[in-house]
This record gives C-alpha cells, sequence and structure tokens, in this order.
C-alpha cells in the first residue's frame, strides 16, 4: 500500500507542476513549434482535464485501498496519451519534445498498473 501512495502522490505533484504553467504558454509554444495554436480551446481543454486527473492521483494516494477501483482508470489516463504520441512520432507528426512528455506518462503508467496489482481488494 506503500507503494501505491507514494506513486500517485509523487505523479500527482508531478503533474501539476508540469501542466500549470502550460496556461501561460500558448503563445510561446505556436513560436516555438510553429504553427500557432488555432484551437486554443482543445488546449486548454486538454490541460484542464490533465490538471484535474492529477487531483484524482492524489486522492487515490491518500487511501489506494478505498480508491483501488479508479487505478485502471488513472492507466487508461497515462496509455491514452502515450499510444497516439508514440504512433504520430514514429510517422513524422509529434515532435520529439511531446514524445518525451509521453515517455513520461508510459513511465507513470506501469507503477500505476504495478500499484493496482498489489493493493489489496477493500
Amino acid at each position: 500500500m506503500r507503494f501505491a501512495r507514494y506513486t500517485f502522490a509523487i505523479a500527482g505533484i508531478y503533474g501539476i507542476i508540469a501542466l500549470v504553467p502550460q496556461y501561460f504558454l500558448e503563445k510561446q509554444i505556436g513560436i516555438d513549434s510553429p504553427p500557432a495554436i488555432t484551437h486554443p480551446e482543445y488546449f486548454y481543454g486538454f490541460i484542464g482535464v490533465a490538471l484535474a486527473f492529477q487531483v484524482v492521483f492524489l486522492i487515490i494516494s491518500r487511501d489506494p485501498i478505498r480508491f483501488r477501483p479508479i487505478m485502471p482508470a488513472a492507466v487508461l489516463e497515462k496509455i491514452a496519451f502515450v499510444i497516439p504520441t508514440f504512433y504520430l512520432y514514429f510517422n513524422g507528426l509529434a515532435p520529439w519534445q511531446i514524445t518525451a512528455g509521453a515517455a513520461i506518462d508510459l513511465l507513470l503508467a506501469i507503477p500505476f498498473a504495478i500499484a493496482f496489482i498489489r493493493t489489496p481488494k477493500q
């Protein structure tokens, strides 16, 4: 249970630190990786949903046994970004910077799955 607590707490804190600054980077992303973002509602929507899931990770970390049923959704949240990003990268459609972020998500999905397996049922 300790493994699950630390895994989800670290992931939630890391995610908040990584995501919040993106709210202020829309214009800079357009400069660094043209073209400019043409549909900011998707950009901010992605950040908002991802940020909400960081809160879910922190909730899971507080009581992994109680919130064990949510852990597969946490794995899915990570994989849902990893698979399409890797596909896009290998087809020349995503930059390495985004793919590196997806690789971090893959490195988090694995311990999430392990935490699910190791956490006893209620």
